[in-house]
């Protein structure tokens, strides 16, 4: 006898049941198989990053010994077959790695013999492997799966689902991003969103114009040199996460003033706050052609670094005081009848946009340069929107593929209190959003045209490192960033159209935070232990 995993309750369930993010599709059996030693053989269109995942994904089950909390008094189960281990099925090698590739698979677990796990690209397998790695249970000295036959066929409901994260404000070790980066493929996020720079600092090697990271970075050895970020690429390709960078333009750019500073205007103000969202204050001078030959040269460098078919333009909370002021800016308008600082924006939005289209690579910005300005973008360009909800309806009924990181539920750095030293108060985006915040988010919320859906893209949650470094960053990312990414893998709602609860996912959730505080990642508790052993039972009451 089989059990379908639709419409059923998932807070009591058993372990076999609590996959993260979970499957589209799940059938369970009611037998028990022992899995002490899976080996792992690739039959089809090998390729390097099948044969990474394999090798890793071989260590993982090898050496982890996992029970979830809910079954810490389960003992040890019988077992009515053996598993003699996985054969990995590839359909194609293609390594490609963008908005369009496959990432679906096919997971069989037999009650006795071998395994299978089918997909067409080799980033199916990676999130299959990942799968087949959360159904091996401890049991007693022995590994199990529970509940065979099983038999899964997933696939992710959006094509991107992501982590954006600041290296600017505060820096990470290479190390600890490649930790991220590991987290990100345990709950099958595949789009790291890398604001490299930003006004704090220019951490980023750059061959065309040294100076930016030789003075902006905050040491050298607080320096992304070129082989880091290679590194950087490559790990993360291996785990089917694709690294977009962000160059963030014309706005959040003092640093460029350490080197450039005859293209800037306002650099690092006293009175910062008329000028910037927070110090210290500085823009490129948008009056100045110079200032687009610089952008175009950053351009032209780092699209040629970073492989991504997709490069972030940033275009936020430009401050028009910062230009009104200037005395450049006012002694070119006064130059120039007819012309205002509005129109230079626009301007400038379009030869920088227009220049990346001559690269091949397509354009990711920031709502602001929509609907903050006048400039209108081409509709190849992903808005990535975080204002408010309607932002997301106003981008889809002006035709542009969208990405949401909406600041009320995914900027994980709130709920801290300001950061200024001489102000007791809450910081702009507090409070602290819980997982059930983030879980609770739904992109899709009163999109109700067919072809208005099929332009979003997916979901980022945002972490900003003005409080944040790599001491504290597994705690702050994690487990809510997993509760994002079950969301953007496998939708709201189950195959019947019920919208899942944080009350029935919680125990999963629970499970998916304990798995990965075992593989290194220091995950924040979600409950006390006992909540944890005990599923439904800190629910509040009914009233």
């Amino acid at each position: 006898m089989k059990l379908s995993l639709i419409g059923l309750l998932a807070a009591a369930l058993p372990s076999a049941f609590a996959l993260w993010p979970i499957p589209r599709t799940l059938t369970q059996g009611t037998s028990n198989t022992e899995a002490s030693v899976v080996g792992i053989t690739v039959e089809g269109k090998s390729s390097a990053i099948v044969a990474s995942a394999v090798s890793r994904y071989q260590q993982i089950i090898a050496c982890e010994s996992f029970v979830a909390p809910a079954d810490y008094k389960r003992g040890i189960v019988n077992t009515t077959g053996s598993l003699s281990g996985l054969t990995v099925c590839i359909q194609g090698s293609d390594e490609t790695l963008d908005l369009d590739t496959d990432e679906s698979y096919t997971l069989d677990v037999p009650v006795n013999g071998a395994a299978t796990l089918t997909a067409n690209t080799p980033y199916g397998a990676v999130r299959g492997l990942e799968t087949f790695s959360q159904l091996v249970t401890a049991n007693g000295y022995g590994k199990a799966i529970l509940n065979t036959p099983v038999h899964i066929e997933d696939a992710p409901v959006y094509p991107h689902r992501g982590l954006s994260f600041d290296t600017s404000r505060n820096f990470y070790p290479v190390d600890a991003i490649f930790r991220i980066l590991d987290a990100m493929s345990y709950n099958k996020m595949n789009a790291f969103h890398w604001h490299v720079v930003d006004a704090h600092s220019w951490p980023i090697e750059s061959k065309s114009i040294p100076g930016l990271h030789q003075n902006g970075a905050y040491s050298a050895g607080m320096t992304y040199y070129y082989g880091d970020v290679q590194r950087i690429i490559q790990y993360a390709k291996e785990r089917g996460i694709r690294v977009i960078p962000e160059f963030d333009v014309p706005g959040h750019t003092y640093i460029v003033s350490l080197t450039k500073p005859e293209i800037m205007s306002c650099p690092n103000k006293k009175n910062w706050d008329h000028f910037a969202a927070e110090p210290p204050s500085g823009q490129l001078n948008i009056a100045k052609p110079e200032a687009v030959d610089f952008t175009k040269t950053i351009i032209a460098e780092y699209t040629k670094l970073f492989p991504d078919q997709v490069f972030h333009l940033g275009g936020d909370e430009v401050n028009r005081n910062c230009w009104t002021e200037d005395p450049d800016v006012q002694a070119y308008l006064a130059a120039h009848p007819g012309e205002d600082v509005e129109s230079l924006l626009v301007n400038y939005y379009t030869k920088v946009h227009d220049y990346l289209a001559t690269t091949g690579k397509t354009a990711y910005s920031w709502e602001e340069t929509l609907f903050h300005s006048k400039y209108v973008p081409d509709n190849s360009t992903i808005l990535q929107v975080w204002i408010d909800q309607a932002s997301v309806q106003k981008a889809l009924a002006l035709g542009y593929r969208v990405v949401s990181s909406s600041a009320d539920s995914y900027y994980l750095d709130c709920g801290h209190g300001a950061w200024l030293p001489n102000f007791d108060g809450n910081s702009w985006c507090d409070p602290f959003k819980s997982w059930m915040h983030v879980y609770n988010y739904d992109v899709a919320a009163n999109v109700t045209d067919p072809a208005q859906k099929k332009l979003i893209l997916g979901t980022e949650v945002a972490l900003w490192s003005e409080q944040t470094d790599e001491h504290v960053i597994d705690a702050r990312l994690w487990p809510r960033a997993a509760a994002m990414a079950e969301t953007a893998w496998s939708g709201k709602s189950d195959a019947t159209g019920h919208v899942r609860t944080t009350g029935e996912v919680a125990s999963r959730l629970h499970e998916q935070r304990f798995r990965m505080v075992g593989r290194g990642i220091n995950a924040e508790p979600m409950q006390p232990l006992w909540c944890a052993r005990n599923p439904g039972g800190c629910d509040l009451p009914p009233s």
